[in-house]
């Protein structure tokens, strides 16, 4: 798997179940870890979290959390690995209906149409819209998608 070279649109979705950052990142982590290489950092966005853990333990080891308020997308996560490079994943709020999330996954995870930054999925996803190129389905390798 490899992130995408651009990071202008999301590599993939995430779909945590709360806004507890200190829950959420460990069992995130745990399960991409293995597959992406050594996870060393994660950045967010505060606005939407309000609690930021400086450090989690991942599958024993301890991965540093930091934040951005300007330079990142407040509805994207970016993930670290030292063997792999980065991973730009959509944050699809927890009170999201699951029809919305899956939309928002699929579109996330398709490499088809133009470019969109997770805000800018998350805002096409509240009026409604429903291009071609917002529901493929087909994903690119390597785009994770992590639901509940």
């Amino acid at each position: 798997m490899s992130p995408s070279p651009g990071h202008a649109e999301p590599d993939g979705a995430w779909w945590p179940r709360s806004r507890d950052l200190a829950r959420e990142l460990p069992a995130l982590a745990d399960v991409l870890d293995p597959l992406w290489g050594r996870i060393t950092h994660i950045t967010v966005n505060p606005r939407h979290w309000p609690i930021l853990p400086r450090k989690i333990v991942v599958n024993g080891h301890v991965v540093k959390v930091g934040w951005f308020t300007s330079e990142q997308d407040p509805q994207r996560i970016l993930l670290l690995s030292y063997t792999a490079g980065r991973w730009d994943l959509l944050v699809i709020p927890p009170e999201t209906g699951a029809p919305s999330a899956e939309r928002l996954m699929a579109a996330a995870s398709a490499n088809t149409g133009p470019p969109m930054t997770a805000t800018a999925l998350l805002a096409a996803e509240q009026v409604g819209d429903t291009s071609s190129s917002y529901e493929a389905t087909t994903g690119r390798p390597g785009r994770p998608v992590v639901g509940v």
